[in-house]
């Protein structure tokens, strides 16, 4: 893995400039280049050699806090194609799905790359993280945001482009301790993610509505190589604090997707049946059939 840049600024460095209002600006230094706005021009040679943390005036007066980005503040500010995952759930998945270092990951699809930089972070030098990407363009834009966080290409990373399903099912059986499905049909790949992951390892799955999210635990329940699914979602409230003053603030980051895991068994063990019932009209197709057959 690249290292992290410590010490002064350097010309290829990613810094964040924060105002007094909190907005950020991220630049990339240039010799001889200025960051503008309205407030002023910044010469990136007035910060090329300062240290991280430093306060730097604009030729208008205005103060900013240079920083060099964390990676939460970099993937909400990175050029987009798809979707990027937010933190919140990027933090999720590493956890949830147990991420390890040295761990072997195959991640689909690979969107603007923002959970691929987190899942790279985790892994860490004896890891592996292999990205599929069905469309060319989010492919390139996941390419690009990830060398500019990492100031190049990670060793651990393979990027493809294709199809999830015909790709993992072309890798050797047991090749992933983790997958990771950021797509729009995740119970299309059941079959091929449990090709391709290690007994005992990890599927987890990213879906925005509950109907995604139905059909996925489904389709690994039906599959026969998992155990039962967990399914939730994160929300979090951010608190204004000023003195006496401390309360919620009055916007929160709520739904922006669900996250669900399971368990890969061993080749040929039986998952033990579920003990709690499903709920009245939970399964409405079934009992349909039955009052048909009846």
């Amino acid at each position: 893995m690249i290292p992290p840049r410590r010490g002064p600024f350097r010309a290829g460095d990613l810094v964040q400039l924060t105002d007094p209002k909190g907005r950020h600006h991220t630049v990339v230094l240039e010799p001889g280049k200025s960051f503008f706005t309205h407030r002023g021009s910044l010469s990136h040679d007035d910060l090329i050699g300062q240290p991280d943390g430093s306060v730097v005036k604009s030729s208008g007066g205005t103060l900013y806090v240079a920083l060099r980005p964390l990676l939460a503040d970099f993937t909400l500010g990175m050029k987009r194609g798809a979707a990027v995952v937010y933190p919140k759930d990027a933090a999720q998945i590493v956890a949830m799905a147990d991420v390890f270092p040295g761990a072997r990951v195959v991640e689909a699809g690979a969107g603007s790359g923002a959970l691929t930089c987190w899942l790279l972070r985790a892994v860490g030098d004896g890891g592996s993280v292999t990205s599929f990407e069905r469309r060319a363009d989010f492919a390139e834009i996941a390419r690009h945001n990830v060398e500019t966080f990492f100031g190049a290409a990670p060793a651990a990373w393979q990027l493809a482009v294709g199809d999830f399903d015909a790709g993992a099912r072309s890798l050797p059986a047991d090749h992933a301790d983790r997958v990771i499905l950021d797509m729009l049909a995740p119970w299309d790949c059941v079959q091929a993610a449990a090709h391709v992951l290690v007994p005992g390892g990890v599927i987890c799955c990213y879906v925005a509505t509950t109907t995604q999210l139905s059909r996925t635990v489904e389709a690994l329940r039906a599959q026969g190589n998992f155990d039962e699914p967990a399914a939730w979602e994160s929300m979090v409230r951010g608190w204004h604090v000023d003195g006496l003053a401390v309360r919620p603030d009055q916007r929160m980051i709520g739904h922006t997707g669900f996250l669900l895991t399971a368990r890969r068994l061993a080749d040929g063990v039986t998952p033990p049946p579920r003990r709690r019932r499903p709920s009245k009209g939970a399964h409405a197709d079934e009992e349909s059939q039955a009052q048909v057959n009846s």
